[in-house]
């Protein structure tokens, strides 16, 4: 069998599984939104999982080969930030910059919960220390620098730590003449951390000036779902090359900010 009529017959038998689940489930379930929430619950672990877009059953062992792109319409459905790096970067070439920085809760900030506590759920669920990973490797043996934000950290929220790391992702990429790809997953600046979170746009800005202006480098930007707020006022259209992955969510203010 050729690869295409092996992909053919996986999409094939992925619908299948689809509708028959559509109509196990429509019975027993009495609203479109109790719908939704029961489907999001019961497909979206363990092998399969539901496409975003189109909502075709996809197998997850043929999702990752797939690079985590629906086989039926080409949807790309959201990937980690080390998906990303192992994705992108050369094996065995990678060198992580700023991995031990962390948040201060400068404010004291709390809602329906403190912003402390938020940072550590984020931290002990992703594994990370921020919505952000930095660091230089190879792709496809050239020496770049790269930034990928994590949006199931806070929503890939950019406060105090996500700023100053990719500001220094991009000094030190000036400072080496490396290309430099950041790309962006996020919902926008962080408001527990206030004006300290905004000033970071700013900060940005202005060593990417420099890095693409000054010392004429090159910033490719890359645009996946969402990308909102303050990053898409920064760094997420300041790239001399800007891509955005297929119907991917690009704004500023996004629908529930504007309601």
């Amino acid at each position: 069998m050729s690869v295409r009529n092996r992909f053919e017959e996986k999409q094939k038998f992925g619908g299948l599984i689809g509708a028959f689940l559509e109509k196990a489930t429509k019975g027993y379930v009495s609203s479109e939104r109790e719908r939704d929430r029961h489907i999001s619950i019961d497909t979206n672990r363990g092998l399969w999982t539901r496409c975003d877009n189109c909502g075709n059953m996809l197998y997850v062992r043929f999702l990752k080969q797939n690079r985590s792109v629906c086989e039926g319409c080409g949807y790309h459905l959201s990937m980690t930030s080390t998906e990303r790096i192992e994705l992108l970067i050369d094996r065995d070439t990678r060198i992580p910059m700023d991995e031990d920085m962390t948040a201060q809760d400068v404010l004291s900030f709390s809602d329906e919960d403190s912003h402390q506590n938020r940072i550590t759920t984020s931290q002990k669920g992703t594994g990370l220390t921020d919505a952000v990973q930095t660091g230089t490797g190879r792709l496809n043996g050239i020496p770049i620098a790269l930034g990928v934000m994590d949006f199931q950290f806070m929503g890939g929220s950019m406060g105090s730590v996500v700023g100053e790391k990719i500001t220094r992702l991009i000094e030190h990429a000036t400072d080496q003449f490396l290309p430099l790809i950041i790309i962006c997953a996020s919902g926008g600046a962080r408001m527990q951390e206030g004006t300290l979170s905004l000033m970071q746009m700013a900060k940005i800005s202005s060593v990417l000036q420099i890095h693409q202006v000054q010392k004429g480098l090159l910033y490719i930007s890359v645009l996946t779902y969402p990308t909102t707020g303050g990053v898409t006022a920064s760094s997420g259209m300041l790239g001399d090359v800007i891509i955005a992955e297929p119907k991917a969510y690009i704004a500023f203010a996004g629908k529930r900010v504007i309601e």
